[in-house]
């Protein structure tokens, strides 16, 4: 799984982290507006990120089958969240995309690419 095969899944992704095994990988789709900046991104990552998915998947994880993703609607995007083996995927989406639409795809993705790699 690569962040540029996550980013070029729909055009309204604008930035694709993948966080795994403590290595970080990023990209960001080119000529963005409102971008945010990549020093806090990589802190999005590396903490608030694992934080919130830590918490929602315990909670998830007692009586309600789980968790498949999260989304955080910022000012200028969405973020969407989705725990993967040693870490997560965090995926950035223009405002005017449901970004539970894409999930699917992006779901499709993780685990095909997660089954073949390992």
């Amino acid at each position: 799984m690569t962040t540029d095969l996550l980013l070029s899944l729909d055009s309204s992704i604008r930035y694709v982290a993948l966080y795994r095994n403590g290595e970080l990988q990023t990209r960001v789709r080119e000529n963005l507006c409102n971008a945010s900046d990549s020093s806090s991104d990589k802190f999005e990552e590396l903490v608030v990120n694992p934080a919130i998915l830590t918490l929602t998947t315990q909670r998830g994880n007692i009586d309600c089958g789980g968790c498949q993703y999260v989304t955080v609607r910022y000012g200028n995007f969405t973020q969407l969240l989705i725990p993967i083996s040693g870490g997560h995927v965090s995926i950035a989406i223009e405002l005017n995309v449901d970004a539970a639409s894409l999930f699917p795809k992006i779901h499709k993705m993780l685990f095909e690419e997660s089954t073949q790699g390992e």
